[in-house]
């Protein structure tokens, strides 16, 4: 949902759809890689061997733009839902929840550059307690997750003589939370790499603005909106 959207009311049943910038011409881009096939098709068969090349890079793009739109249309149809109790992140390779008293703080990762701040491409969410969160995600989504925040981690400035190939890429696969609980397998090597860079970055949860439907900075607006009314109603 684009625009701007009123605050949620804890007496308002409704929910904020957020609708992926990705998801956007899904069906439109698998349509024209089918046109660009269907022509790749008859210039193979018409072409004189001399240009049959043009042919063969008609088919290769055709193949490339289908799989785009397809992969767009595999998307959820919204990718965060917003709720008056919880954060809901839609992927699909699974999901996660988060319930608004969870959330310690919501801004833009920045990182140095020189001697300037440069602001990331995406929202970062400090959250209190990893428990419930880990709880709630997915195991394909938490792996996910582990393979696309790798770029990340090299942004630490320990990272600049190749050490962190070594030590920051490979996680522990046990994590005792702040209740004693421990936890094993993907859940706990996801909560190892939150820990990382929440070290690293100040933030245990990344959004890429791929994912949204406005800015970083109207994205973040929203969601301390929300969690201000939420918090006052409560």
């Amino acid at each position: 949902m684009s625009g701007i959207e009123h605050p949620i009311d804890q007496n308002d049943h409704s929910i904020i759809q957020i609708k992926a910038v990705a998801k956007r011409n899904g069906l439109t881009t698998f349509l024209i890689g089918l046109m660009i096939l269907a022509l790749a098709i008859l210039l193979l068969n018409v072409l004189p061997q001399a240009v049959y090349l043009i042919g063969v890079f008609a088919l290769s793009g055709s193949i490339v733009t289908m799989l785009i739109g397809w992969f767009k249309m595999r998307e959820p149809q919204h990718s965060i839902e917003l709720s008056k109790t919880h954060i809901h992140y839609r992927h699909r390779h699974g999901k996660w929840d988060l319930k608004w008293a969870n959330v310690q703080r919501i801004d833009i990762p920045r990182v140095s550059s020189g001697f300037e701040q440069k602001s990331l491409g995406m929202v970062g969410i400090k959250i209190k307690s990893y428990e419930p969160l880990l709880q709630s995600i997915s195991p394909r989504l938490a792996t996910n997750l582990l393979l696309e925040q790798r770029p990340l981690l090299l942004l630490n400035a320990g990272c600049a003589t190749g050490g962190c190939y070594n030590n920051d890429l490979i996680e522990d696969d046990r994590f005792k939370t702040q209740s004693g609980k421990l936890i094993t397998g993907i859940p706990a090597m996801l909560a190892n790499r939150m820990t990382k860079l929440r070290a690293s970055l100040g933030y245990d949860l990344y959004i890429s603005v791929a994912e949204l439907d406005r800015s970083a900075d109207e994205f973040v607006a929203l969601l301390t909106q929300c969690q201000m009314q939420i918090t006052k109603d409560q």
